[in-house]
């Protein structure tokens, strides 16, 4: 079985996602395992995992779509901003309902500006957010440019709200939030997360924490990985010649009569996997006037 690959797992509530990087190398024996999209630890469910040469697309599977499952509670501020943290503030819950939520979501659809919760990964000045947060220095938090495509109330109660969430990279559901509490007179924290999808890949293809659990004990064999070749559903393909696979082997320009291009990539990315005739991965590329410049090479042995 390949160690190169993709793998989804269905990320338990109560560990980081850097505990289940950790299984994943002890149930592969690697070291070279990364992730598209850290989860945060009171949250749930896909949690994209790069294995060896896996790792390469990492970048660009970062880049991708997310579905969230949100509740937030409303009259209670924490200071992570979800209900991991310490309440640092109570306001009282305005009468809540569907007319007045639905309507209070419309400002947070589409091309927004967010502040990020101070305590997250982000750096400033190479430091990291939460270290700086459990340190006691207060700085200016970051405002970051995201896009929210779909925002849909699903359920809700006296003081809470249950919502789904299409949003861009670099999108935080615990700043929502904050920032939705605010909108309705209150304030309000993260209660519970759910990531449904991480752009193609949902939660139907994923494996439990546990089966990795036990697959990094020994006690099961390792699931197996979705392939380079599979895993690139963000790029167009192109299937090559020998000729376009021994210059795209050895970083070369491959000319456009050396490949053939099969499908051409999402209109949001401009990456093609350039193929062998067996279909086995030889490298990422952009196009290049008439062919096509290698971004990134795989060996011969990240098989297919």
């Amino acid at each position: 079985m390949s160690s190169h690959g993709i793998l989804i797992v269905d990320k338990e509530a109560g560990c980081t996602s850097h505990d289940v990087v950790k299984l994943a190398r002890r149930a592969y024996h690697t070291r070279s395992v990364g992730h598209a999209g850290t989860l945060d630890p009171m949250a749930t469910g896909v949690l994209v995992l790069a294995i060896g040469e896996g790792t390469k697309l990492v970048q660009y599977l970062t880049s991708e779509r997310k579905l969230y499952h949100g509740t937030i509670r409303f009259g209670e501020l924490t200071d992570t901003l979800d209900a991991d943290g310490t309440i640092t503030e109570r306001a009282p819950v305005p009468p809540l309902d569907e007319v007045t939520l639905t309507k209070s979501l419309v400002g947070f659809r589409g091309a927004l500006r967010q502040q990020v919760p101070k305590v997250s990964a982000v750096r400033i000045a190479g430091e990291r957010l939460h270290n700086l947060a459990r340190a006691g220095i207060d700085v200016e938090l970051p405002v970051r440019d995201v896009e929210v495509f779909d925002l849909q109330l699903l359920n809700h109660g006296p003081d809470w709200a249950q919502v789904e969430l299409l949003v861009s990279k670099g999108f935080y559901v615990r700043s929502f939030a904050r920032d939705w509490a605010r909108c309705l007179q209150t304030v309000g924290h993260l209660a519970q997360l759910r990531r449904l999808q991480s752009g193609r890949f949902g939660i139907d293809r994923s494996e439990s924490q546990a089966t990795l659990a036990h697959a990094a004990t020994g006690d099961l064999p390792p699931p197996a990985l979705l392939s380079l070749t599979d895993s690139c559903e963000f790029a167009g393909r192109v299937y090559l010649s020998a000729q376009g696979v021994d210059d795209a082997r050895h970083g070369r320009i491959v000319a456009e009569g050396d490949g053939r291009l099969v499908t051409p990539p999402p209109t949001d990315s401009h990456v093609f996997a350039l193929l062998d005739t067996a279909g086995e991965m030889v490298a990422l590329a952009e196009r290049q006037d008439r062919g096509w410049r290698v971004l990134r090479g795989f060996p011969l042995e990240a098989r297919r």
